[in-house]
């Protein structure tokens, strides 16, 4: 798919109309003080990274309903990545998930990346599922489980991440663990924390010195009752136990119902142990939907806490930003771009928020004002500043748009005859 050219003839167009619309909200925004030229800089150089298992349809434990031309491989699956990159100018790097996207030939799997000007960001690995033939199950619990068997293998699968992700040029392991219980008295709380802390101490002293280590947490699911890393405060706990390179990892849809995730954000920004994101969204739990689908106002505010911190100069503020959602009713790619516009929009009303307005009504406690100076940036529409930064990034005015007109999915559901499961995916 030659993607300069389908985007070239969509965007031709849409110019006219678009340089009309970009050169009122410029003058909008000049009219309150800002820099348009300024925050379409910013956000041109948002980077946002793709995960391998998201190009695939999810699904959920009733049932999963595979669409046409799925990636049936991992190289497969760095050419959808590089789809939503061309068409949207923000997603420069894939993160892979070992087991699902382990190959023996990393050597080509390297060369395909770069082929396709991609990188990779950060490594995640699998301890949550039994793989055929392991030796030891996961049933009851990976890095703390009672038997020192089961969690050597888990640890030892840690390192095995990290080797892959050294050979082509990540920089971090993202590390989730399913381990908890479903039912009182069936776990000792304190021992099994003990456990999981050993368990990462190993794995972190074999992080390189030029890696991350991302800690997430999860309240729920698959265990019921507790769960091992259970909140922010237990992650920031361990990572501080294991040391600079350790930092906690926000997934949206791990906050409780009724949470300030953007409070979360604060915090961990505060006591520079802020990892990153997995951006997705929720209506109930982990639900895994189109980030800003559901929670949009909730977005932006996380937004507001990071542009906060940027500005401010934050001592090790360096976020990663991933994507982690799951897709059973939308095609993969389109649900993909739609998350990307998505966040473009949170990020560039973060940046319009009038910070010495905002900073002036605080002090004065003035609940209102600083209410509606927050409102006045989330209400602006941003949309032809998403799509000026995307046009200075040789991308698509409307990715979506552009995408459909493409005709890509047919193509690739002529390339790629299914057959079975798709690697890499929920069943």
């Amino acid at each position: 798919m030659k993607w300069n050219e389908v985007i070239q003839e969509n965007n031709s167009g849409s110019v006219t109309r678009h340089t009309l619309e970009w050169g009122s909200l410029a003058e909008q925004i000049l009219h309150r003080g800002g820099s348009p030229e300024s925050v379409v800089d910013r956000l041109s150089e948002l980077e946002i990274a793709v995960p391998s298992w998201g190009v695939c349809t999810g699904g959920t434990r009733f049932g999963r309903f595979p669409g046409p031309g799925e990636p049936r491989n991992v190289f497969e699956k760095l050419e959808d990545v590089q789809a939503i990159h061309a068409l949207t100018g923000s997603t420069p790097r894939v993160s892979l998930h070992i087991p699902w996207d382990r190959i023996d030939r990393l050597p080509d799997l390297k060369y395909h990346a770069d082929s396709l000007g991609l990188g990779f960001d950060a490594m995640n690995s699998n301890t949550f599922e039994d793989q055929q033939g392991q030796p030891v199950s996961y049933k009851f619990g990976s890095l703390s489980h009672t038997d020192k068997a089961v969690r050597d293998l888990a640890v030892q699968h840690n390192i095995e991440v990290i080797e892959v992700g050294k050979a082509l040029g990540s920089r971090a392991l993202s590390v989730w663990i399913a381990d908890g219980s479903s039912y009182p008295g069936q776990s000792h709380f304190r021992r099994a924390f003990e456990r999981a802390l050993d368990s990462y101490r190993r794995i972190y002293a074999a992080i390189p010195d030029n890696w991350r280590m991302f800690i997430e947490h999860k309240p729920f699911e698959p265990a019921f009752y507790s769960t091992v890393v259970a909140d922010w405060g237990i992650s920031y706990l361990i990572a501080c136990e294991l040391g600079k390179k350790a930092a906690c990892l926000v997934d949206l849809g791990h906050t409780p119902i009724g949470g300030n995730v953007e409070q979360t954000v604060a915090m961990l920004i505060q006591a520079r142990k802020l990892a990153g994101f997995h951006f997705n969204d929720c209506k109930y739990a982990d639900d895994d939907l189109t980030a800003g689908s559901i929670n949009p106002y909730q977005l932006f505010l996380v937004f507001v806490e990071l542009v906060l911190a940027a500005e401010e100069s934050v001592p090790d503020f360096d976020p990663a930003y991933l994507i982690d959602q799951s897709h059973n009713v939308k095609d993969p790619l389109e649900d993909l771009i739609q998350t990307v516009g998505n966040l473009q929009s949170a990020y560039a009303k973060a940046l319009l928020v009038d910070r010495k307005a905002l900073s002036e009504y605080q002090e004065a406690n003035d609940v209102l004002m600083a209410e509606l100076t927050l409102q006045e940036a989330f209400q602006t529409d941003v949309r032809p500043l998403i799509a000026e930064a995307r046009r200075r990034n040789g991308a698509a005015l409307n990715p979506l748009v552009a995408f459909r007109a493409s005709g890509y999915r047919a193509l690739k559901a002529r390339e790629r005859p299914q057959s079975g499961k798709t690697s890499g995916t929920f069943q």
